[in-house]
């Protein structure tokens, strides 16, 4: 990629963001980097390392995107994991479901190794390819980042000590906030995830091609929306959005409900809980529940064309649809829970609410206060601005690989670094 691709991020940001992204990537000059996860589409993991990988190239750094693959009682063992992590059941996944990760990620470290020996720096991303660490024998010097996005609570005590055995080894750990960070016997980080201002899902769309893309799914623009666009996930809570938008359309009949999302491909749940939201909401044809293949622009489309967006989780690591919205200067609701406290500041950036009915309150004052749903989304697309762009993100993570690659040598400033507990 020719520095060209930077222009538009000048614009927005101005020259001194990008020449300090040049400065510090010229400390890795020569550094093999792999990046390491398990779908290539799907979930905020995928659409992050779709620009990430890139514009790291586009440094002049040697960046790598590596899929690992699996079976279907591997992605029903990490979907556990990914459960109890986030409060979901208490107990191991059997033996059987165990066998299925460990071997599976023995046979993808296999697959990978020639390109990961060689590596100087690897990020790991989620319990998915966590083990590889175990199953491959490192470059020396060589530095081996975990970065976990998933949020983890108390009630995941017996998951986390089967899965520390490997992120012990591993020389560094990344958070997503201070709230999910366990103790471990090496350097952690907190870094946010982000967007991509120039990405098919947050570049600006003309009026016309976003009417369109509401009536081509029997949508009429005209009247009131409220979207939820994430995976069908237990944990995004579907079933209490539609709760909510009945609540809130007993006060305004012309309401509009759109649920747009999928499944990701290391997600076996999403077709159980699409089901149930597609029962839940039979009876009322102005929910709309979209199922759709990725399509960035779409989703694009139908977050402009919303009111009030929602993004009611129970649990949640980050949220990046919250951060998409807030980039289109939308009012947004959000469960009260993990990483959309970053986003929510509660009445200023948007609301927080614990329950579908806060939820259909807060969807009735907007409707009633259109004014004070302007005023949320101006201020949350500049939270956004300051805080949540992928040039921030890709700064911390190359800041993280200096510090860590030069720890003997002179000092790397990384305000967000924790101190491991003894």
């Amino acid at each position: 990629m020719s520095e060209d691709i930077w222009e538009p991020y000048k614009n927005l940001l101005g020259t001194e963001i990008i020449d300090q992204l040049y400065q510090i990537a010229d400390l890795l000059k020569g550094v093999k980097i792999v990046h390491v996860n398990s779908t290539k589409v799907g979930g905020g993991v995928a659409e992050i390392l779709t620009k990430l990988v890139p514009l790291s190239n586009a440094l002049g750094l040697n960046t790598e995107w590596l899929v690992m693959k699996g079976t279907n009682d591997f992605f029903q063992c990490t979907k556990m994991f990914h459960n109890i992590f986030q409060g979901r059941g208490r107990a191991l996944p059997n033996a059987t479901l165990l066998k299925a990760y460990e071997e599976t990620n023995a046979q993808n470290a296999k697959e990978f190794a020639p390109i990961l020996q060689e590596a100087d720096i690897v990020f790991i991303h989620d319990p998915q390819p966590l083990p590889f660490i175990a199953n491959i024998q490192k470059k020396k010097d060589a530095k081996w980042i975990w970065r976990c996005h998933i949020e983890v609570t108390p009630a995941s005590r017996l998951v986390w000590k089967y899965l520390k055995k490997y992120v012990s080894n591993y020389d560094a750990t990344i958070f997503s906030l201070e709230d999910f960070v366990q103790p471990l016997p090496h350097p952690t980080f907190l870094i946010p995830p982000s967007i991509d201002p120039f990405s098919e899902k947050n570049i600006e769309l003309d009026q016309a091609e976003i009417e369109q893309v509401m009536r081509q799914f029997g949508i009429d623009p005209k009247r009131p929306v409220v979207l939820q666009a994430s995976r069908f996930d237990i944990f995004k809570d579907p079933i209490g959005v539609v709760g909510a938008y009945k609540l809130a359309k007993k006060f305004n009949p012309t309401l509009q409900l759109i649920l747009a999302g999928g499944g990701a491909d290391d997600d076996p749940e999403a077709g159980a809980v699409l089901h149930e939201v597609m029962e839940s909401s039979k009876d009322d044809p102005d929910i709309h529940i979209l199922n759709l293949p990725p399509n960035a622009r779409v989703i694009n489309a139908l977050q402009r064309g919303a009111d009030i967006v929602l993004q009611k989780s129970v649990r949640e690591g980050f949220g990046l649809t919250v951060t998409e919205a807030l980039w289109k200067s939308k009012p947004v609701i959000g469960g009260n829970t993990g990483g959309i406290r970053l986003q929510l500041i509660n009445h200023y950036t948007g609301y927080l609410v614990n329950t579908p009915e806060g939820a259909a309150n807060r969807i009735r004052y907007l409707l009633q206060n259109p004014e004070k749903g302007k005023q949320l989304g101006t201020a949350g697309k500049h939270h956004v601005k300051e805080n949540f762009l992928i040039t921030r993100h890709l700064r911390e993570y190359l800041t993280v690989m200096a510090s860590l690659r030069r720890a003997t040598g002179s000092r790397v400033d990384l305000s967000r670094r924790i101190t491991p507990p003894k």
